[in-house]
């Protein structure tokens, strides 16, 4: 179909605006006008197209319309798109953000964010339950997904190395099984639309130094401890190893946001996820209320408004420029990419262990936003947060307990949920003595 590029633009700038719901809600809308309103392309190639996305770091929604507008215009039609997805988002979490950091203290914000993030804790539990009951289908992926969470809860081993892990034992295993049956393997790498070694080159060469390059500097003239070097570097390495999708990466985001570079309190990354889950976009958004934050608070010479401003979009910057490299240079070789069986088990063995890191989120988040207290318990090198039982907050509790009906009794959509929660959260905020 002869699509063109202006009218492309009016429907990605709608799906951008619409796209709430977290990705599967996002892939639901871009199926609905894609595939059923426009028929701009078929339901065999938008299938094709997501379970490529679903192989590749980053968040499969935004790179689902990517690769959509990369197969109707090319590299211009998938910047577009791409682009097109991400940016209302952006707008609407930098407004959220500066008023967390200067009306935070208000009652009204105070309440809301209590309401939210006690949802946050039972949206995170029904996507456990979501992937769970789809993974763990035998016993080496239940044991993987129970390794991969004591690796990050009890052993607070960094969520890459558990990946790496994984992946190899995925590898591993699929080895072991094609030893034992062969598989004829598609071999149509290319298509004609650019496939070459050169076109992926020149891609590698022109989105790798969009991507790196800005980095580099800032750690040149910088230095390595500078927060603006700290959030490059730190939200690079995240772009490459985000699979499993925004709550497996929050695992790792959570572990060093607030572990390691002391940016945020716990308490705070969670707020951040209840911005993403109310905004469009895809929900890694929060990663920029978490560079927002830390460049507000260690602003260096500039003023802490425009620090932050400069850490939102330079968060922003590294984590989705790598998105558009992986599919300008995939998108050509999908073919042969989808068919490696090796691949498939690396995957396959990261999918399970996704299962123990989100695990190990909702323990995380359950901990900081029902409790004010926390102890840790140390015993041959493990360090375990327990919750002190008198300090929990009877509030959030009892908003938690109203989302786990709304999500799991009712079926309530995510944006009803938080709608309902957040309200309570302010309604209380008020009524308390």
């Amino acid at each position: 179909m002869n699509v063109s590029i202006r009218e492309a633009a009016w429907v990605w700038a709608k799906i951008g605006l619409l796209s709430f719901g977290g990705p599967a809600g996002q892939i639901a809308l871009m199926h609905r006008i894609l595939v059923d309103e426009k028929a701009w392309i078929s339901e065999k190639q938008f299938l094709h197209a997501l379970n490529f996305c679903m192989l590749l770091p980053g968040p499969e929604a935004q790179q689902l319309a990517t690769y959509v507008g990369w197969l109707l215009h090319r590299i211009r039609g998938g910047l577009v798109a791409g682009i097109l997805f991400i940016v209302p988002g952006f707008i609407v979490i930098l407004g959220l953000s500066y008023l967390y950091v200067t009306a935070g203290s208000t009652v009204i914000v105070q309440g809301l964010f209590v309401g939210l993030k006690s949802a946050v804790i039972v949206i995170v539990i029904q996507a456990l339950s979501r992937i769970g009951r789809r993974t763990l289908n035998s016993a080496i992926p239940l044991l993987l997904a129970v390794l991969a969470f004591l690796a990050m809860f009890v052993w607070n081993i960094q969520f890459p190395y558990v990946i790496l892990v994984a992946a190899l034992f995925g590898t591993i295993a699929s080895f072991l099984s094609a030893a034992e049956s062969t598989e004829q393997v598609t071999e149509n790498a290319a298509t004609e639309s650019g496939g070459s070694v050169a076109y992926a080159l020149r891609c590698i060469v022109v989105v790798g130094v969009l991507w790196l390059v800005p980095t580099t500097l800032l750690v040149a003239f910088l230095g390595p401890d500078n927060v603006f070097a700290n959030i490059g570097v730190f939200f690079s390495k995240m772009a490459v190893v985000t699979f499993g999708g925004a709550y497996a990466v929050l695992a790792y985001v959570s572990q060093e946001a607030v572990g390691t570079f002391a940016w945020l309190a716990p308490g705070e990354m969670i707020d951040g996820l209840a911005m993403a889950e109310t905004t469009p976009g895809p929900l890694i958004m929060v990663t920029q209320f978490v560079g927002f934050v830390a460049a507000y608070r260690d602003p260096g010479i500039l003023s802490p408004n425009l620090a932050a401003l400069l850490g939102a979009v330079l968060t922003t910057w590294v984590t989705f420029v790598p998105c558009f490299l992986w599919i300008f240079v995939g998108a050509p070789y999908v073919e042969r990419l989808r068919s490696n069986r090796l691949l498939a088990g690396a995957l396959s063995g990261v999918t399970a262990a996704v299962v123990g890191v989100i695990a190990s989120l909702a323990a995380w988040f359950s901990t900081h936003a029902l409790f004010s207290k926390i102890t840790v318990a140390e015993f041959a090198g493990a360090a375990i947060e327990v919750p002190v039982a008198m300090s929990i907050n009877v509030q959030a509790l009892l908003i938690a307990a109203v989302a786990a009906v709304l999500i799991f009794g009712l079926r309530s959509s995510v944006l009803t949920t938080l709608a309902v929660t957040g309200s309570i959260g302010v309604a209380l905020a008020f009524v308390q003595p």
